[in-house]
């Protein structure tokens, strides 16, 4: 194949229904971050472009020419055909994020239960009626509210899940009646705007539906300050979710950050299985998941065994192309990341963590799973967000210590216990602060449908459709005197 012929044709971005090739600052090159190739070439969008966007949106709004039987109709036959072309998207994303083509696919399925959820949602979510007449003032009144759009939407989303993380934000928004202005990740925008291309294609009315493309420096912050803008949905670090809550503060900020995700492994459970799981939740997608398991924390009765168990199956985890059918894992984002794992690796080391697999970089920007022993709480694989594929484990001999071990840090995405004393299980849930406290499952579990978000500098929103349609509509009181 001709290295600079790009592995998908991309028509641009898409604003008020049509797609315009180049930006306002031309177009930039997509590469595959495992060897460099071509993937796709995309417009590079200035504010310009994101005023135009969310022009579009805001008419596309005022016009509501988008009944919800329509968007029912778009969400339904979205899901449908993303089933259909689910290997043509997971080769996209394989290809520009450096996602294995088996767990590419995982993602692309999911991103059909996304949507086919929104569409169940949109059928249903509805207002309440009010017991006005339970008081003097309500005499002779019927109330009840409707559940409104909250306005023009900002969605922007990260690299490590391309399509099914912006399924997360646009299905809802469908569903909730309100226009998206889309920005994807400039590292991912592949998938994003071959989602577009789709839902356009199923006849979605110009202006409600819009992608610009390009860095958060430029079009994320204008999507950030512009005065049409409503509701932002952002996932990303905790630092620049944070940061662009702070200068947005008349809008509706929706935050999905980081994590340090502990899984505490007690006696007696099913170490086994945790075990088990560990291999993957820890190390798939070389560990660029905001909830991949991080901190093990395992009680001394097991941890001998849980460790023989875990080491084998880490190391015979298969390193190389993603889109080779047998990877496991393959390389990080970028080479910084790389580098950063192996100086986040020797930091640990050096203030007395023990390298128990891994430790290395390998071919390609791949970095091998790493797995290290006795890291203190101040090292930052230990008490920041690793994003790589490294676990720590530490030893405990207290359930009480292992929550209190767990629960030490500013993150609070998810956490996961394996336990078989309910007793312990339930201690666990009322204890740890976290958005999500999985029992006898690693944290890096997740259904689609779920409420799914965190606590402290993990975010402020629960994602899932059903959940985000809430957010992303407002309760509008009506009521009619007799």
């Amino acid at each position: 194949m001709d290295p600079d012929e790009p592995r998908f044709g991309i028509p641009g971005m898409l604003i008020n229904g049509e797609w315009i090739p180049a930006g306002e600052h031309g177009r930039a090159e997509v590469r595959a971050p495992y060897d460099g190739s071509l993937v796709a070439r995309v417009p590079v969008a200035g504010p310009r472009d994101v005023d135009r966007a969310v022009r579009a949106a805001a008419e596309a709004l005022r016009r509501d020419d988008f009944p919800r039987a329509d968007r029912v109709r778009v969400l339904e036959q979205t899901a449908a055909a993303l089933h259909e072309r689910r290997d043509h998207f997971a080769r996209a994303i394989a290809l520009e994020a450096a996602k294995p083509l088996k767990t590419a696919r995982v993602e692309a399925s999911r991103a059909v239960e996304t949507f086919a959820f929104a569409a169940a949602e949109a059928r249903r979510f509805a207002g309440e009626m009010i017991a006005l007449e339970a008081t003097p003032p309500g005499a002779g009144k019927t109330g009840f509210t409707l559940r409104v759009p909250v306005g023009v939407v900002a969605a922007i989303s990260p690299f490590n899940f391309p399509l099914n993380l912006v399924a997360h934000k646009v299905a809802p928004a469908i569903a909730a009646g309100c226009p998206v202005v889309l920005k994807p990740a400039s590292q991912t925008p592949v998938s994003a705007i071959l989602l577009a291309e789709l839902l356009n294609g199923l006849g979605v009315p110009s202006g409600w539906i819009n992608v610009v493309t390009g860095g958060g420096g430029t079009v994320g912050d204008a999507l950030v300050a512009h005065e049409d803008v409503a509701y932002i949905t952002f996932t990303g670090s905790a630092e620049v979710g944070w940061g662009l809550a702070a200068r947005a503060a008349r809008k509706k900020v929706r935050l999905e950050l980081g994590s340090a995700s502990p899984l505490i492994v007690d006696s007696p459970s099913d170490w086994r299985t945790a075990a088990s799981k560990t291999a993957v939740a820890g190390f798939a997608h070389a560990g660029q998941s905001c909830i991949s398991t991080q901190r093990i924390y395992l009680h001394h009765d097991i941890a001998d065994d849980f460790l023989e168990e875990l080491l084998p199956r880490v190391e015979d985890l298969r390193l190389g192309d993603p889109m080779d059918e047998h990877t496991d894992v393959s390389c990080l984002i970028t080479r910084d990341d790389t580098a950063r794992m192996r100086e986040w690796v020797d930091e640990a080391v050096a203030a007395g963590a023990k390298l128990l697999t891994g430790g290395e970089a390998a071919r390609n920007g791949i970095f091998r799973p790493t797995v290290l022993e006795g890291a203190p709480p101040h090292t930052r694989v230990q008490c920041e967000e690793v994003f790589g594929p490294i676990v720590t484990v530490t030893r405990y001999a207290d359930f009480d210590e292992a929550l209190r071990l767990a629960d030490d840090s500013r993150y609070g995405l998810q956490a996961g216990v394996f336990t078989a004393d309910l007793g312990k299980a339930l201690k666990a849930a009322k204890t740890l602060h976290f958005g999500g406290v999985l029992i006898n499952e690693v944290p890096t579990a997740r259904a689609d449908q779920q409420p799914y978000g965190g606590v402290r500098d993990s975010g402020n929103t629960r994602e899932g459709p059903a959940y985000a349609i809430q957010e992303m509509t407002e309760a509008l009181l009506v009521t009619l005197q007799a």
